[in-house]
């Protein structure tokens, strides 16, 4: 079987618009991991407010400190998007190719956004715990990616999955809210011929909408995912002594439940809307006015990599 070159151009222009929101919006990223991973301790907390995280940055004379695991971060974020996109484009030709339908509906949207995110998760998964352990390490302390991810054993690495795929839900609700609003909006504004792409306002108000419902709903596991993957609050002797201690999804619960209360499940929650949202409806935003050019260069390329095999042959 082929490439799938459709499958290839909405991976590719979801994963660069990906790169392109993250970069942007990285020191809000920064700032909202490190105050989601801190739980009140003894009735005390370091960060009141996610502003408060800002500050220190400022105030110890380490701003650059807010970019700590961009890298990883950028890889990460690429790799995810780019698996993302090209599996459930794929999936989704693949399921109106064997059905027969001129459409999808609801819940097979569903199943397939959540398909494609369990492929994402699985693959990513060591990159993604590694950019939190990084973003939550003290400032001016985060280590490299090789150096952090050897500081545990493999399977440390993989801290957070079951979380992981249960927050395929996420990018499920999210993508699906999307195309539905996408769809129905074009729909409603074809008069003789249906417009190419949306504008670039209504693609960022779209995105920003979608990822909102999705958000909302599954945010107390994002805040424990965040917490598992969290970086030791040890000084580095005190590691070397003591082993690093796994955390479980039951212990995190606990711990939010027995010093927050119920509404420590949502600490953050503006925080995380204010960055996923923007984040997502930049994505969007960027990719769909980018995937027309991507898909004519990928088509150009095609072509080129055609005519050159065409010489090789008849020379």
């Amino acid at each position: 079987m082929g490439v799938d070159l459709e499958s290839l151009s909405e991976a590719t222009s979801g994963a660069v618009g990906s790169l392109l929101s993250t970069t942007i919006l990285y020191p809000l990223d920064t700032c909202k991991t490190k105050y989601q991973a801190e739980v009140k301790a003894h009735g005390q907390q370091k960060y009141r407010k996610l502003s408060d995280v800002f500050w220190e940055a400022i105030s110890t004379g380490q701003v650059a400190s807010l970019y700590q695991g961009l890298g990883t971060k950028n890889l990460q974020s690429f790799i995810s998007q780019f698996v993302y996109f090209y599996g459930y484009s794929y999936f989704k030709r693949l399921y109106l190719k064997k059905s027969g339908s001129k459409s999808i509906g609801t819940k097979a949207n569903l199943i397939i956004a959540a398909t494609a995110g369990a492929c994402t998760a699985i693959v990513t998964q060591p990159l993604d715990t590694a950019s939190s352990r990084m973003q939550t390490s003290a400032f001016g302390k985060s280590k490299g990616l090789l150096k952090t991810l050897s500081e545990g054993t493999w399977s440390d690495a993989f801290d957070g999955l079951g979380i992981s795929l249960l927050l395929t839900s996420n990018p499920a609700i999210q993508y699906t809210v999307f195309d539905q609003l996408k769809r129905r909006l074009l729909n409603a504004q074809q008069k003789g011929s249906p417009p190419l792409v949306l504008s670039a306002f209504m693609a960022f108000a779209l995105g920003a909408l979608s990822k909102s419902i999705a958000t909302v709903i599954t945010y107390p596991a994002i805040r424990c995912k965040v917490m598992i993957q969290a970086a030791d609050s040890m000084d580095d002797e005190t590691k070397k002594t003591q082993p690093r201690a796994r955390k479980t999804l039951a212990g995190i619960i606990y711990a939010i439940w027995k010093r927050e209360g119920p509404l420590g499940f949502y600490k953050g929650l503006h925080a995380q809307i204010l960055k996923t949202v923007l984040s997502s409806a930049l994505l969007l935003m960027i990719k769909e006015k980018i995937s027309t050019a991507t898909w004519v260069l990928i088509l150009a390329v095609r072509r080129y990599l055609l005519l050159s095999r065409g010489r090789l042959k008849s020379a």
